[in-house]
């Protein structure tokens, strides 16, 4: 096991009615802004339910945060946090809306144009205003880690970012909340917190015996679940599993003292700022392709993979590895997730302009040995078409 220090603040309020946790969190005097994205927190009762839970304090919406949250449309939000004087963000939605919030709440916190956040990686940040959340779909694992992705629409430039100072300081986990998520949010949240465990378990072995079960227990979870709640999308054990399965696929925990890779989220940001595809369709396009490309890299863990996940325990290495990789391609299809490039209508000729977006944001260097070269994304590209 490799050495690491591991640390997560951010205190998680899980269950039904747990909303009320809201008036405990967030100091009485706070100038809130109170972001979100779309309609579906008006319609299905949420944001008045958040609005009454913070009671008197003084509230100040800003909502229209998209799905992949823009640098342009959260500039809007830095520029009225500072006019406004707001000392709280409080993050009522899914993933970009919790992205969205930390760069508001770091870059409020600076005099320089935030854009610089996404060119550091993060590096520049200091401080940052307090961020809670009331999650609304489970998906991401942003509630409860410290990294965000913002997309910069006018140059197609979709960057990540971290920093120790942007871990919200609580999240509120309701699964009635998520109980009118469309079935394709579903899928792609099953899709994207399934693949947020493989970045972080499908590498080489290091002896993380604890690491590697528990991604394992989240990978059987996510495959057990996941189809139920497309059969059943009222039934909250499954909604419960599935939330909590995602915050920790991505709270830091299971990446603790073991090798990441995340090659294949770095290749699905450029084909999200090119194309416009939703986040987890492109990792269910990428990933099957990825491992394919690497079976050699991978070949341990892959094995342990087809074995501990897949039950695949007959059959050559070779065998058991190409049944491991097509069980994962079908899993992503049982959820109606498409795993090809074609099934997006984008065809080979597409492929050199994503390789020169790697190469401009500098992703020339991938994976867990840092030996993804853009030759080798330029193979995975073309396995994925």
């Amino acid at each position: 096991m490799l050495d690491f220090s591991y640390y997560n603040p951010t205190r998680i309020h899980f269950g039904k009615s747990r909303l009320a946790k809201l008036n405990q969190e967030i100091p009485a005097d706070a100038r809130v802004l109170l972001l979100y994205g779309g309609g579906s927190v008006v319609r299905n009762g949420t944001l008045a339910d958040v609005r009454q839970a913070l009671g008197e304090r003084q509230l100040i919406e800003f909502a229209g945060i998209e799905p992949n949250p823009s640098y342009e449309r959260l500039s809007e939000a830095v520029a009225k946090v500072k006019a406004e004087g707001i000392s709280y963000i409080l993050a009522v939605g899914g993933g970009s809306v919790i992205d969205g919030a930390k760069y508001i709440a770091a870059a409020a916190c600076m005099d320089a144009d935030g854009w610089a956040i996404l060119e550091s990686g993060g590096r520049c940040i200091n401080r940052s205003l307090p961020v809670g959340v009331v999650l609304t779909l489970a998906a991401t694992g942003s509630e409860m880690n410290n990294s965000a992705v913002v997309t910069r629409v006018a140059t197609q430039d979709k960057m990540p970012f971290a920093s120790r100072h942007c871990f919200p300081v609580f999240a509120i986990l309701d699964p009635t909340r998520t109980l009118s998520v469309p079935a394709k949010q579903v899928s792609n949240g099953v899709v994207d917190a399934f693949t947020h465990v493989i970045e972080q378990y499908l590498t080489h072995p290091v002896n993380g015996k604890v690491q590697d079960r528990f991604a394992e227990g989240l990978l059987l979870t996510l495959i057990e679940e996941g189809p139920k709640a497309l059969q059943d999308p009222q039934n909250y054990d499954v909604r419960a599993n599935l939330m909590w399965a995602a915050s920790l696929a991505l709270n830091g925990l299971i990446g603790a003292g073991v090798p990441q890779d995340w090659s294949t989220h770095m290749i699905g940001h450029e084909l999200t700022a090119v194309h416009g595809l939703d986040h987890a369709q492109t990792l269910a396009v990428i990933l099957p392709a990825m491992l394919a490309v690497r079976r050699t890299e991978k070949a341990q863990k892959l094995l342990q993979y087809a074995e501990r996940v897949w039950g695949i325990e007959e059959g050559s290495d070779e065998q058991r590895i190409s049944a491991a990789i097509a069980r994962t391609r079908e899993f992503f299809e049982q959820m109606g997730v498409a795993t090809r490039l074609s099934d997006y209508g984008i065809q080979a000729d597409q492929v050199p302009r994503l390789i020169a977006q790697l190469e401009r944001h500098g992703m020339t260097a991938l994976g867990e040995r840092r030996d993804v070269t853009l030759a080798i994304s330029t193979q995975v590209l073309q396995q994925c078409l």
